[in-house]
């Protein structure tokens, strides 16, 4: 199936007409700040003459304020922490800090990455289901930044558990192949580097199902939506490939608006087979698309039918998969679900973080921590958001 092309998003309404000049008020006149700066004229005496006024009035810059929410009204939860997750012994090493926040840059770009806990599970102390891994595997311009962003179902008691499993073993598959996968992202080998993130992908779900039934949970109840972004070191490379199982959001700023870049799926296919350590289970036929890329793996393993037959497991969402080249200006955007929702249900969001983020410069650390905590009301979920300026 092609990818359709990016769904660009509305702009913001038009501004009222201006009222008639006879009817409208005379505006204030708005002031520029300044400074009153001496300039020195040698040493001062006890009583110095007096003499002309030397002062220099300097332009002050004024920072734009920030505001904490998006809407008439601020949400119901409160802005910051308060409770914490209950801790067990034997099992401190689970924990999860409220917030994690990285960043980088290498060749063309910058990278920004931020994990909040929702106001929902601030309000009653339960953990981040967010879970965020940024990784680099090589040197030179042969690196690879691997940045991994996974979200634990709502009703799953150990979703955030899940979530780390899988972004650390899908972190620990593209290690193995990081010199591979980047030969073939600055080679354009399209069609090997998506079959080959597909197995990857589909090994690791194969291990959380392994981990589920070690735990005695159904699948369902010990698994995550897993989305993941490759960004090679290369300067001289600027593909950059989005590849995931599961909701989320992949969005591109370009020259002020937003572009939806999300790849465009049919029904998801049901899986068979038993899960196993190690390896996936893909739909029995693999469908092509017209590159004749595979949008599953046929491994090719005959097995013997089973003596009694086991259950299938539900249904997984299919394979995703997106390799796009960035322009000089652009900012692209990888999302949690958490993040996602708001950026297409609340226009006003989506125009704010625009607004912010057209600059020449990417915003430091903090500034982006803020940016992505810019709060909507009915948005309460976890946020976890990677972003990557192109110089």
């Amino acid at each position: 199936m092609p990818e359709a092309g990016p769904r660009t998003f509305p702009g913001p309404p038009a501004p009222p007409p201006p009222a008639p000049p006879a009817e409208a008020p005379a505006a204030a006149p708005v002031e520029t700040p300044t400074v009153q700066v001496p300039v020195p004229q040698g040493p001062l005496t006890e009583e110095p003459d007096a003499g002309p006024d030397l002062t220099v009035e300097v332009s002050a810059s004024v920072p734009r304020p920030r505001t904490g929410f998006i809407g008439s009204r601020p949400p119901t939860y409160e802005a910051e922490p308060t409770a914490l997750p209950v801790a067990r012994p034997g099992e401190l090493a689970e924990l999860v800090a409220d917030t994690v926040l990285d960043g980088a840059r290498y060749g063309t770009c910058t990278l920004r990455a931020a994990s909040v806990r929702g106001d929902s599970a601030r309000y009653r102390g339960e953990p981040r289901r967010d879970a965020l891994l940024t990784a680099r595997f090589g040197h030179d311009e042969t690196a690879l930044v691997l940045v991994a962003v996974a979200a634990g179902s709502r009703a799953a008691e150990d979703a955030h558990l899940a979530a780390a499993d899988a972004c650390h073993w899908i972190a620990e598959a593209v290690c193995r192949s990081h010199a591979r996968l980047s030969e073939d992202i600055r080679s354009g080998r399209r069609g090997d580097l998506k079959s080959g993130l597909h197995r990857l992908t589909d090994r690791t779900y194969g291990k959380l199902r392994a981990r589920a039934a070690e735990r005695g949970l159904a699948p369902d109840e010990y698994t995550a939506t897993l989305r993941c972004l490759l960004v090679p070191a290369d300067p001289d490379c600027r593909t950059r490939v989005f590849f995931g199982i599961g909701g989320g959001g992949l969005f591109r700023l370009r020259d002020g608006s937003w572009q939806d870049l999300e790849p465009l799926l049919p029904e998801p296919a049901a899986v068979t087979g038993a899960p196993v350590v190690g390896f996936g289970s893909p739909p029995a036929v693999p469908e092509a698309t017209e590159e004749g890329d595979r949008l599953t793996m046929d491994l090719g393993i005959t097995t013997a039918p089973p003596l009694v037959e086991e259950p299938v497991p539900p249904p997984v969402e299919p394979f995703r998969f997106r390799a796009s080249v960035a322009r000089a200006g652009d900012t692209l955007l990888l999302a949690s679900p958490g993040l996602a929702e708001p950026m297409r249900g609340e226009p006003a969001l989506a125009h704010e973080l625009a607004d912010r983020w057209s600059d020449a410069e990417p915003p430091g650390l903090a500034a982006f921590l803020a940016d992505t905590q810019l709060r909507v009301t009915g948005y309460a979920d976890d946020r976890t958001g990677v972003a990557v300026w192109e110089a």
